[in-house]
């Protein structure tokens, strides 16, 4: 008789703990919204008024992590020269290669572009595009090389589905590179 006692306590014991987890999964679920696999970056700097283009790129087949780089580019630009600074961002690991740039103008209200010179006064950024909501995208704008010398490029692609507001956060990085910088 106390074993059947037992036995019956146990069981609704087990079946209020197992219905007090359980949790109705209707509005309670967020989408996993990932970040993007992003195996090359190149950025294309068009000289102004005499329109020619320098594209430097970033390639490494597996992403971030795993193996390194396979090629990491120097910017190498003129100084106090003004350039449209317009960039691309592909998959290589697919077949046929994704296009990651229509993706982010499509997914424009989730991703911004910032471009970080340092030191600051080798390169001002101007964004010369914006999403429905108004804010900077990055995919396209005006780049100023300042007075010659040395540093870092840092490009950040930022994914901030549903809360974008013009700043770098909150969010996650799809692309976090600092290229050297070299001005002369």
């Amino acid at each position: 008789m106390k074993l059947r006692m037992h036995l019956l306590y146990g069981t609704l014991l087990f079946t209020a703990i197992a219905f007090v987890q359980c949790k109705d999964s209707g509005d309670d679920v967020v989408p996993d919204d990932e970040n993007e696999l992003i195996t090359s970056v190149t950025l294309n700097f068009k000289e102004a008024g005499t329109g020619t283009v320098s594209s430097f790129s970033y390639k490494d087949a597996d992403g971030d992590g795993g193996n390194a780089a396979t090629r990491f580019d120097t910017v190498s630009l003129k100084a106090n020269t003004e350039y449209t600074l317009t960039v691309e961002f592909l998959d290589e690991s697919k077949s046929p290669v994704e296009d990651i740039t229509e993706e982010v103008q499509e997914e424009s209200d989730e991703h911004l572009l910032i471009y970080t010179a340092s030191p600051d006064a080798l390169l001002t950024y101007t964004y010369g595009d914006k999403d429905a909501n108004n804010y900077p995208i990055g995919l396209t704008g005006t780049a100023k090389a300042g007075a010659a010398g040395m540093g870092k490029l840092k490009v950040q692609l930022r994914h901030q589905p549903g809360a974008k507001n013009g700043t770098p956060t909150p969010g996650s990085d799809d692309v976090n590179l600092d290229f050297n910088l070299k001005i002369q």
